[in-house]
């Protein structure tokens, strides 16, 4: 926001911060309903390995999720972003043990060989996949897609915390080039190996979705990883979120003992105590908690938060700022360009916000609330 108001001025700072915290929500739901689907991926994979792959394994997640919100609730008492390294890493080396462990499960499949059905254009039309089916989920595709650039909205905060030498920008830049590249290698060997490997059976999670039954212990292995890695992230991505609040109401209360005042802990010197961070932090968990138990749809609530926040946040905003900064002309060679690429990105994040939510209606009008079994 901060960056936003430097550089386009106060009103569209409101838009990007709407849309900012928004997206910080939307990613605390989406990472509580993924870690109770590894969770209860963990039980059902126990319970095949013991009764056999036809056992009646299912039951709710909701266990999972509250385990979850717990958790949540202690790791949000570190007190900012800045505490955060440590978890940070331990979560990237999470994605990539995850990450490997189902690319060698889906190379072993293929490697086995069967007779699953592929093709350049996905799952056929037919009794059971309607033509306007395919569509909508195509486009709800495009939404999970854009979900793989949902690190853009903390960018900013995680170029805060490196040191001044060398300079921030080009450490960030080299970061942020590694980071992407790596991320396309791996969503693109998931994507099109997963394919190669059920065809269009696929699962939407291929560790969770019980493609994979045997090695039942490398299976949860990977799921474990997959907990500990949102158990990080989930807090890198509410932190700022913390920060803002938190820092809006001290300079709305500043007289208020409860809003600022924080005490020292004696068993661990590092950190401090708030009675407010404590209150106000856990409310946020508990809200995020049981709204993930009340609309529990993993691909669904990916492809609508991936959706909203790609365009302004990824495109609209820093080609803007960029416009501005590089001081380009209106209507030169280079603006056209970054204009048409902005349009585009619109027209795609229009049409996968559009495919998500009609996947969620399609999918509330089939469910239970509290009642979702895995």
């Amino acid at each position: 926001m901060d960056a936003v108001t430097a550089h386009l001025g106060g009103s569209n700072a409101k838009v990007c911060g709407t849309a900012q915290h928004s997206n910080f929500v939307g990613t605390s739901i989406s990472y509580t309903i993924t870690t109770a689907l590894s969770m209860s991926a963990i039980s059902k994979s126990n319970c095949y390995h013991k009764y056999g792959h036809g056992a009646d394994c299912q039951h709710t997640n909701n266990t999972y999720i509250i385990l979850f919100g717990v958790a949540q609730i202690i790791l949000s008492q570190i007190p900012n972003f800045h505490k955060l390294s440590f978890l940070s890493l331990v979560a990237a080396v999470m994605s990539f043990a995850y990450s490997s462990i189902g690319l060698g499960l889906s190379i072993d499949r293929i490697a086995r060989g069967g007779h699953v059905k592929t093709s350049l254009i996905g799952k056929p039309i037919g009794a059971d996949l309607s033509s306007a089916d395919k569509i909508w989920n195509s486009f709800t595709a495009l939404g999970n897609m854009a979900f793989a650039y949902s690190f853009s909205p903390i960018l900013v905060e995680i170029q805060d915390t490196i040191k001044a030498s060398p300079k921030e920008n080009m450490v960030m830049k080299q970061a942020t080039f590694t980071g992407i590249a790596i991320s396309t290698v791996f969503y693109m060997l998931c994507g099109v190996l997963g394919y190669a490997a059920f065809g269009n059976d696929a699962p939407s999670n291929f560790l969770t979705g019980f493609g994979f039954y045997d090695p039942f212990w490398l299976i949860d292995l990977a799921n474990v990883c997959i907990i500990v890695h949102l158990l990080g992230a989930y807090q890198v991505f509410t932190q700022p979120l913390f920060a803002f609040l938190e820092a809006q109401c001290k300079r709305k209360w500043p007289e208020s003992r409860f809003v600022n005042h924080e005490s020292a802990i004696p068993a661990l010197p590092a950190l401090n105590f708030s009675a407010f961070r404590l209150v106000w932090r856990s409310a946020y968990v508990v809200v995020t908690t049981f709204v993930s138990m009340l609309l529990p749809f993993f691909n669904e609530v990916v492809g609508l938060i991936g959706a909203v926040a790609f365009w302004p946040l990824t495109v609209y905003f820093p080609i803007e700022m960029y416009i501005a900064r590089a001081k380009i002309r209106r209507l030169s060679f280079t603006w056209v360009w970054l204009q048409i690429l902005s349009m585009i990105c619109f027209i795609i994040s229009v049409l996968a916000a559009a495919g998500s939510i009609r996947g969620l209606i399609q999918s509330v009008k089939a469910f239970q609330p509290f009642q979702v079994e895995s």
